[in-house]
């Protein structure tokens, strides 16, 4: 779903030729049927995954009966009586299955499933046969077979995915879209012709003429997401329709698009087309061959309403051209309530401005068989229990000593609004200590809120909606009496629109005030006015979420990357030469070469070491020499036989 401007593009579709229900699948996932004749409701269906899996897109049946599913083929598709097939929707939804409605039971006829692998984008009944066409986000087209519920074929249509699908009046060709068009032949599945000329994925495909192109009177139009353009298509027999020949000028991209064919050249088209700044242009044309110049149309409408002094422009959901060709069938407002009118249109005027009191009309009219909220008859005589109203419990039956204890403890403990206020900014702040800065209780809390609300004193409701405590939230919305969430849920929305700051906190009042007064919000009869703001305020909210974290992410990829870079340039820039050098003598030729990289200040006390270890070397040297003279004398003696003489005889030989 695109979105522009704040608006979403919901798909919607009158029934052909009648027009006159209008199906609109809202951004909730539920389907509404509305009646155009009695302006009301005729049915609504939640689909089970509608939370997850929203519907895509919606196509009423063409008008013809559908035959009776086989006995023995009973699985998916329902059996019984045949309806017919302008009384079926068929929905593609966001999980790849493509659901077929029945407004006769109003129930599911049957569910098709398996087809599809992403979200389907178009569908698109055969106008004879029953068989319906898918197409994918998964670059496919699957060709469902509606008596046995099954995938009868399916083949890859383009590169990117199939936005848009239209099927030839005879039933022979097939549009498909994507980033290009392609025609191709049902019956081989094989590409007939192939169209380029959008920039962008085109959204929209309708034939405008019923001639075969055999008779080269075929003609079909396109449109493309962010082109305010609308293109015309010529098929030729021999090929040669390569560009466009006619272009419709529009004031935004196309919505929704209503025409009737022409069966001659002698016969105009006519087209309707509402675009998503919520204008409608009508145009009216013969096709016969190439136009130079974009066609403007011959009538503009806009739909407005009277808010305080001046007019306020109320968008157009959906157009269709009636039969009688001389009025419009409108739907214009919101898409939860929209207002159906059926006005005449005259050509001749260039651009017509509709005034309506769209907030008079805007009053929830639903069939009485469709609601399921039952009013129930009271008297003035019987007496309402409300929950949270005095009153709704059986009171408790003391005895007089007790009673008279509790009188007195209420008086002794009851404060005053000011230190009541007081202890709350204390409490909020987080100061102050002992008997004044306790917390105050949740029927306090309660009690203060309320007479926030009826005296709008933007001080007390500041104080309270500045808490945090989840629980003392979620146990103060639950002591609020009903007729205090109407105007909680009006100050919450009101505060909501202010600093997104301020959103952190309101959102949790939001959700306590949801979940605990859930059965009588939804009692209310006027409950889609008083909570579609709301819904539309916090969608705008979070619509940017996604592309906003997208770009998160990839910026936090940039400047990882930068900060890798920066940090490789850091590891490469070390310097590689040594601070320091020591060099150890090898020799004592290499005395004098050895003290480059030596400190010049301790260059002094290295010689002086050098000398002394020089000094006990040669010291060690001499001792050992002397030690190696005695001994060879020794052995000499030895030798000689002087070893065995003593010293005496020695003398006496002298």
């Amino acid at each position: 779903m695109a979105a522009d401007g704040g608006r979403a593009v919901l798909p919607c579709s009158f029934r052909p030729k009648s027009q006159q229900f209008l199906a609109l699948c809202a951004q909730d996932g539920r389907l509404r049927i509305w009646n155009t004749d009695s302006k009301t409701l005729q049915q609504e269906y939640v689909p089970s995954a509608h939370l997850s899996a929203a519907c895509t897109c919606v196509t009423w049946g063409p008008c013809r009966a559908v035959q009776e599913v086989p006995q023995r083929k009973r699985r998916k598709c329902e059996a019984g009586s045949a309806p017919e097939q302008s009384d079926l929707l068929a929905l593609g939804t966001a999980a790849g299955s493509v659901l077929i409605y029945s407004t006769v039971k109003g129930d599911l006829h049957c569910t098709l499933e398996g087809g599809h692998s992403g979200p389907v984008n178009s569908v698109q009944w055969h106008p004879e046969d029953s068989v319906l066409y898918s197409g994918s986000d998964d670059t496919h087209i699957a060709e469902w077979d509606l008596q046995t519920g099954k995938v009868r074929c399916k083949w890859k249509a383009d590169r990117s995915a199939v936005s848009s699908l239209c099927i030839s009046p005879d039933g022979k060709l097939l549009l498909s879209a994507g980033m290009t068009i392609k025609m191709w032949n049902l019956e081989t599945k094989e590409v007939y012709r192939k169209f380029t000329g959008h920039s962008t994925m085109v959204t929209t495909l309708c034939f405008a003429t019923t001639r075969p192109p055999d008779s080269n009177g075929m003609y079909f139009l396109s449109g493309a997401a962010h082109d305010r353009l609308l293109s015309v298509w010529y098929v030729r027999s021999d090929g040669k329709d390569k560009n466009s020949v006619v272009s419709f000028t529009l004031t935004d991209e196309p919505q929704h698009i209503d025409l009737q064919t022409s069966n001659s050249k002698d016969e105009a088209v006519r087209l309707a087309v509402v675009c998503k700044d919520g204008q409608l242009h009508l145009f009216e044309h013969f096709l016969n061959g190439r136009c130079k110049k974009p066609l403007s149309p011959v009538c503009s409408l806009q739909v407005s309403t009277i808010k305080g002094d001046s007019p306020v422009p109320v968008p157009l959901l959906a157009a269709a051209l009636c039969a009688d060709r001389q009025n419009l069938m409108l739907a214009y407002g919101h898409h939860l309530q929209p207002v159906m009118e059926k006005t005449p249109f005259n050509t001749s005027e260039r651009h017509v401005c509709l005034v309506r009191d769209v907030h008079g009309t805007l009053s929830l009219s639903v069939d009485t068989a469709v609601s399921k909220v039952k009013t129930p008859v009271v008297n003035k005589q019987s007496k309402v229990l409300v929950p949270g109203l005095p009153g709704h419990k059986a009171p408790i039956k003391l005895t007089p000593n007790e009673a008279e204890k509790r009188k007195k403890k209420d008086i002794t403990t009851e404060i005053s609004i000011e230190e009541r206020l007081n202890q709350i900014e204390l409490s909020v702040e987080g100061r102050g200590a002992g008997k004044g800065s306790s917390s105050l209780q949740t029927d306090s809390f309660a009690v203060l809120l309320v007479q926030g609300l009826e005296s709008k004193d933007e001080r007390i409701l500041t104080k309270i909606f500045q808490t945090k405590k989840e629980m003392l939230i979620k146990n103060t919305v639950a002591r609020l009496p009903p007729s205090a969430v109407l105007p909680l849920l009006e100050e919450l929305s009101r505060r909501l629109q202010g600093h997104p700051f301020a959103a952190l906190l309101i959102v949790q009042w939001f959700k306590a005030v949801l979940t605990q007064h859930t059965s009588y919000l939804s009692s209310l009869p006027d409950l889609v006015s008083q909570l579609g703001s709301i819904y539309h305020m916090i969608e705008s909210r979070v619509k940017l979420y996604q592309q906003l974290t997208r770009l998160h992410g990839k910026l936090y990829l940039l400047m990882t990357q930068v900060a890798t870079n920066n940090s490789a340039e850091k590891v490469g820039n070390i310097s590689h030469k040594a601070q320091l050098v020591y060099e150890e003598e090898s020799s004592d030729e290499e005395e004098g070469s050895g003290d480059e990289g030596r400190p010049d200040d301790d260059s002094d006390n290295w010689e002086e070491d050098e000398a002394a270890m020089e000094v006990t070397k040669d010291k060690k040297n001499h001792k050992d020499e002397e030690d190696d003279e005695e001994e060879d004398m020794n052995d000499e003696s030895k030798t000689n036989g002087d070893s065995d003489l003593d010293p005496e005889n020695e003398s006496e030989e002298e």
